[in-house]
């Protein structure tokens, strides 16, 4: 189970709601920009908004920047992500402008800076015992698995980085992170998955090393 130290317990969040005031603050040009941009290339609506687990579980609200068009197949169901991810929209998601939006998650105190990234509900019965522990802390804009491979690793490999992180929470270790994933955004590094437009669904493991 995860324990909290001083840093998780008392300036984690401060410092996460501080970060993300400062980066909407500077990056509000960009984001005006982006949302333009986004309206007039994919249309309405600008924000892209699902529900995803966060701590514990508990189902919030994820805000992203709209990166794929709606189209849908003859009997109206929409087609696979590698038909409605357009250029345009893979240059977001290459940058992680798309991601900007989830500054406001993090306001509200949905995500933190650094954490497991929030991934699908319906994902949350397929872990095992060891990568549920994922969700013993807020989920995050970057974490461990982001700087280590992104979308080009496997699920399992992104779950053992997050549950590593869970278990070493610190301050540098959280700012080491950030300066890291500045670095693999600007070098473009692991978008997607071999052969898939972003990252194919997670099923499951199919043996569960850890025993449980």
């Amino acid at each position: 189970m995860h324990e909290k130290h001083f840093y998780e317990k008392y300036v984690k969040r401060p410092q996460d709601f501080l970060c993300a005031l400062l980066a909407l603050i500077v990056l509000s040009p960009v984001m005006a920009v982006t949302a333009v941009l986004v309206r007039v290339k994919l249309g309405a609506p600008v924000i892209f908004q699902q529900a995803r687990p966060g701590r514990d579980g508990k189902i919030f609200k994820l805000y992203k920047f709209r990166s794929m068009s709606n189209k849908t197949d003859p009997d109206g169901n929409l087609l696979p992500d590698k038909d409605r991810l357009t250029p345009f929209g893979m240059k977001l998601r290459s940058t992680s402008l798309d991601e900007l939006p989830e500054l406001i998650n993090i306001l509200k105190g949905d995500m933190s800076v650094v954490g497991p990234r929030p991934l699908m509900v319906e994902y949350l019965p397929r872990y095992n015992a060891h990568q549920a522990r994922r969700h013993e802390v807020r989920p995050g804009f970057t974490g461990l698995a982001q700087i280590h491979g992104r979308n080009a690793i496997t699920w399992e490999e992104k779950f053992d980085w997050d549950v590593k992180y869970v278990d070493n929470i610190t301050f540098l270790g959280d700012w080491k992170i950030i300066l890291q994933t500045v670095m693999t955004v600007l070098k473009h590094d692991g978008i997607s998955a071999a052969g898939e437009a972003t990252m194919g669904a997670f099923i499951g493991t199919k043996q569960d090393e850890f025993g449980q």
